[in-house]
């Protein structure tokens, strides 16, 4: 499916560990360009999220905005240190036994000796984070592609009406290019017959000249050329993803082509044509320039 290169998605994950959203901006670029705006803490898992939007993306400029909520900052648990307690414990009774005290040790005695219970920050799990995160990127990235489509969708139906009209401009010119050297002979030959009257007219000069002048006019290697670039590239538009350049290329060989018509042309209607469609493959140009 044909994709344009500007595009938008957006998805937010949220549960009892917190809020990720993420947000995906792109607009047309000869190359690959991603650049992120995300919290340092997630900055570990760029090359992550790098090779997972190359899987939906091929060309343009992209930014990629990504925003987490921890709900799990600022937790804490404690720790219980059992093998310290013990020792802790068992040097209390030796120190009983040895001075004939009473060994009267409860929980809450032992439990503010140090290190006995420790209060630590829970520390984040990063393989359950970057799953967290990976799935919200691949659904913002699916949104992108959609938008993508549906506005190459577009691009595709403007095109398609813009090259049927250059099809019908070509045509007319081939219609109308032996016209001109029929037109070119019986106006040669009236001027001749007025100018020289009474002498006969030798019929193989006058050949010579409207066969120099059907040469210099001629545009039917240039039409046959035009005509093929405009299928190939209605063809091309069918083909699939990934056609941007291609297009442009045919594109730049459709220019030469019409360029070559105009300046061969001597007739202000095939002129005009012409200009008509240099005028439509600009435009043309300018939309190939979003497509993927």
């Amino acid at each position: 499916m044909l994709k344009s290169m500007t595009g938008f998605g957006r998805c937010e994950l949220a549960d009892a560990e917190g809020k990720i959203t993420v947000e995906i901006k792109a607009v047309n670029h000869r190359y690959c360009e991603i650049s992120f705006r995300m919290p340092k803490k997630l900055s570990f898992f760029e090359a992550g999220i790098r090779n997972v939007l190359k899987k939906y993306i091929s060309r343009g400029k992209v930014d990629v905005f990504i925003n987490y909520e921890d709900y799990t900052e600022g937790k804490a648990c404690v720790r219980y240190n059992a093998e310290l307690a013990g020792e802790y414990f068992e040097k209390l009774k030796q120190i009983s036994g040895e001075f004939g005290l009473s060994c009267n040790v409860d929980v809450s005695t032992l439990a503010r000796f140090p290190e006995v219970l420790v209060l630590e920050e829970q520390s984040a799990d990063e393989g359950a984070l970057w799953q967290r995160l990976e799935s919200t990127v691949r659904g913002a990235a699916e949104r992108f592609v959609e938008t993508r489509c549906a506005e190459g969708e577009r691009l595709k139906q403007d095109l398609s009406g813009k090259l049927d009209g250059m099809l019908a401009a070509v045509g007319f010119i081939e219609e109308r290019a032996p016209q001109i050297v029929a037109e070119y002979r019986k106006r040669l030959t009236e001027k001749v017959n007025e100018l020289l009257s009474d002498t006969k007219v030798d019929e193989s000069v006058l050949a010579t000249e409207i066969t120099v002048f059907a040469d210099r006019i001629c545009v039917d290697e240039e039409t046959v050329r035009l005509r093929a670039h405009i299928e190939n590239m209605k063809e091309t538009l069918s083909a699939g993803e990934n056609i941007g350049r291609k297009l442009d290329f045919i594109a730049q060989e459709m220019n030469r082509e019409a360029n070559t018509i105009l300046s061969k042309s001597g007739d202000l209607s095939i002129t005009n044509r012409a200009i008509d469609l240099k005028t439509e493959i600009e435009k043309v140009r300018e939309q190939i320039q979003n497509i993927e």
